[in-house]
């Protein structure tokens, strides 16, 4: 194999979402570093360092990117994209897509007709599930225009659980894999939560390596995630994350994002 860019880096920063979350996730670099025999140094790049320049880096060898700053790209700036999850969770319906879930606090009420009244918390303005998103949910709302009350950056979804905790605001959107990840490893952490709505689905961030890394590294990286729950060991790790495999990514279906979220703005009339 050709020498890659040394070294490569691995990064589940997008799904750190506490300590045992992210030994989870270590382990699945392991993994995918002894199956595919690329030399992975896992790295957290912690909150608030900018996920944008986790992604400029040119040593990325696997790293979880959101699929709406990867589409606002031209195809040749674009990282390689290697693999895209699949989680077990219904609202993914085998395919390898998320959403996001509108949470409130539990013991607060909330009818579909105060959503676009109340406080809305989004993470940052790059963010598929955290941005885009709600605002999306929001547009189809009958009052979505009046919607002017909103809090952020509040960074990642345990911005928004802390925010909603402390009462700064009303609601806000997690992404529906990330909510299913507290909810098996870190369930006090949504406890306090309900989910009041669901978004539309969109296409799964995804595990991309630098332009820059050799062809042959791309091919065995890409050909150990694919075949990962082949694999009992892969499995296993998988199931830890509450995935059922990773999948090839429909670049088709990223290439869409823009436009929703260009359609989003129009909506709302500059909300937001």
């Amino acid at each position: 194999m050709t020498t890659p860019i040394s070294p490569a880096i691995a990064c589940s920063r997008m799904y750190n979402l506490s300590p045992r979350i992210s030994e989870h996730w270590d382990r699945l670099f392991h993994w995918l570093s002894g199956q595919s025999g690329v030399d992975l140094e896992v790295i957290p790049h912690a909150a608030p360092a900018p996920l944008s320049e986790l992604w400029a880096r040119p040593d990325m060898g696997a790293v979880f990117m959101c699929g709406f700053p990867f589409s606002r790209l031209a195809a040749d700036e674009r990282p390689i994209a290697l693999a895209a999850p699949v989680s077990t969770a219904e609202w993914a319906g085998g395919q390898p897509v998320y959403a996001s879930h509108i949470v409130a606090a539990r013991d607060r009420p909330l009818a579909d007709a105060d959503l676009a009244a109340v406080r809305w918390g989004w993470t940052v303005r790059d963010s598929q599930s955290g941005y885009n998103a709600p605002r999306e949910f929001v547009a189809e709302l009958a009052n979505g225009r009046s919607v002017r009350n909103t809090v952020g950056p509040l960074l990642n979804p345990r911005g928004v659980v802390e925010a909603i905790h402390t009462g700064a605001i009303d609601v806000g959107a997690i992404d529906a894999y990330a909510f299913q990840l507290m909810e098996m490893h870190e369930p006090e952490m949504i406890a306090p939560l309900r989910v009041v709505g669901t978004t539309r689905p969109a296409p799964f961030p995804l595990l991309v390596a630098a332009r820059g890394q050799p062809a042959e590294m791309i091919t065995a990286l890409k050909g150990a995630l694919l075949s990962m729950h082949q694999d009992p060991s892969g499995r296993d790790i998988l199931g830890s994350l509450g995935l059922a495999a990773f999948a090839e990514p429909d670049l088709a279906a990223y290439d869409q994002l823009p436009a929703r979220a260009r359609a989003v703005d129009h909506a709302l009339g500059g909300a937001w």
